[in-house]
């Protein structure tokens, strides 16, 4: 077999890697790997034996993320940590999370073939849980990393049941060791993700790569809706208690409310009525809010915006509301010493630097709790992701291993 290095185009190396993973899925469209599901598995121990050939010291951790250490001139840390998520959302692409853990360990692969360690050492994660589609949590894995994980994460269960603690055991992990994957702040000084943008801006500017300042504070909840379930082709339209009216109306304020404030997204992503049958008023209807900003003022203004409208808008109906705030994430701000230097290693491969926030989550929100953070982003077709159609160019990619590896080449601490 050649060795993974006789390709001598990142990118290429990248990518292909990129859809040796993307084949460990559930059966059907696009990428499907859940968290402590088979999939989750059979990618982590693939992801085992690539780091192992690459120089690390590899292993799965006590919640199953992926930890690969490439150790110091001295043979231990600390260490820059690098990489992003190996689970994805439902007929995912190749590349969100994926990316960059692969990035991560191509560099790794490099300065292994060079010889090179440094005063501290690099370890690649593959965390476990960022999308947190399974069990409608989120970054679980950087959670444990960073010691945040708790019962509220174990006792979450998936569509059948099954909580994250049983899930655990049934994939050979014991949820009693968890507080095991912690990192030590001393061990850890520093934390820089790749990742696809997941928006358009790059591509507007006709840029590979963008330096990321901030990611976006998000609050989430669930809004549950009782009206009274009847007969639909009985009951007068003035005399209704319909919830997927009141539902409809309140998607259509988080749009409003959303439009109203700078640099706010709010998205409806879920809704579902009971009984669900098509000649049945709906008797209960949830939904989900998914609000996003930069700025935690703003975002928390706008959700108080929207409970009050809900409110309003379910009284008036004459339906039940109940609102359960399940996620509130403060927005993140990357280190400056980091943004700097990123920046350098973007202008030292040849390209002009460019900074942009994230609207989306990622696992460096957990990791910011632990040690100073900074992303990269890579362009990605249209700005699409969580799709099968997410597309990025090796050329691009090449562009982000290049400034990923100049920046730990060149990493400079508490500058």
């Amino acid at each position: 077999m050649p060795s993974y290095l006789s390709e001598p185009d990142a990118g290429r190396r990248i990518m292909a890697r990129c859809d040796e993973l993307g084949r460990i899925s559930e059966p059907g469209e696009g990428v499907t790997r859940l968290y402590l599901s088979r999939q989750h598995k059979v990618a982590a121990e693939t992801l085992v034996a690539w780091m192992t050939d690459a120089g690390m010291d590899a292993r799965i951790d006590e919640v199953g993320n992926v930890i690969g250490r490439y150790h110091s001139q001295a043979g231990g840390g600390p260490y820059l940590v690098t990489g992003s998520h190996m689970d994805s959302v439902v007929n995912a692409g190749r590349y969100d999370g994926p990316l960059g853990v692969l990035t991560s360990l191509d560099c790794v692969a490099v300065l292994n073939a060079r010889g090179r360690r440094f005063p501290f050492g690099i370890e690649v994660v593959a965390f476990g849980d960022e999308e947190g589609t399974r069990f409608r949590t989120t970054l679980a894995g950087s959670r444990a990393i960073t010691g945040q994980h708790g019962d509220d994460l174990l006792n979450a269960k998936d569509e059948n049941g099954l909580t994250m603690r049983e899930a655990m055991a049934k994939f050979g992990l014991d949820p009693t060791r968890i507080s095991a994957a912690a990192h030590r702040p001393e061990e850890v000084i520093g934390y820089v993700e790749i990742h696809i943008e997941q928006g358009p801006v790059l591509q507007a500017e006709d840029l590979p790569v963008g330096v990321v300042t901030a990611i976006s504070g998000q609050t989430r909840a669930m809004v549950k809706l009782k009206g009274a379930a009847n007969h639909a082709g009985t009951v007068p339209m003035g005399m209704r208690h319909d919830p997927m009216l009141a539902a409809s109306e309140i998607a259509l304020a988080v749009e409003s409310i959303a439009a109203s404030h700078q640099n706010t997204v709010g998205t409806v992503g879920v809704i579902k009525a009971e009984p669900g049958l098509i000649n049945v008023i709906p008797g209960e209807v949830s939904l989900s809010l998914d609000l996003r900003s930069q700025v935690d003022d703003v975002r928390k203004a706008a959700y108080a915006q929207f409970a009050a409208a809900a409110t309003e808008i379910a009284e008036r109906r004459g339906v039940g509301i109940e609102i359960d705030v399940i996620l509130d994430l403060e927005s993140c701000p990357c280190a400056p010493a980091f943004i700097n230097q990123l920046d350098s290693a973007v202008e030292k491969t040849g390209l002009r630097a460019i900074r942009l926030p994230s609207g989306a989550g990622h696992d460096g929100m957990a990791m910011s709790t632990l040690t100073d953070i900074g992303m990269i982003f890579v362009r990605c077709k249209d700005g699409v992701s969580h799709s099968p159609q997410e597309s990025v160019t090796a050329q691009d990619v090449a562009a982000g291993a290049a400034v990923l590896l100049n920046f730990i080449e060149n990493f400079q601490r508490n500058t």
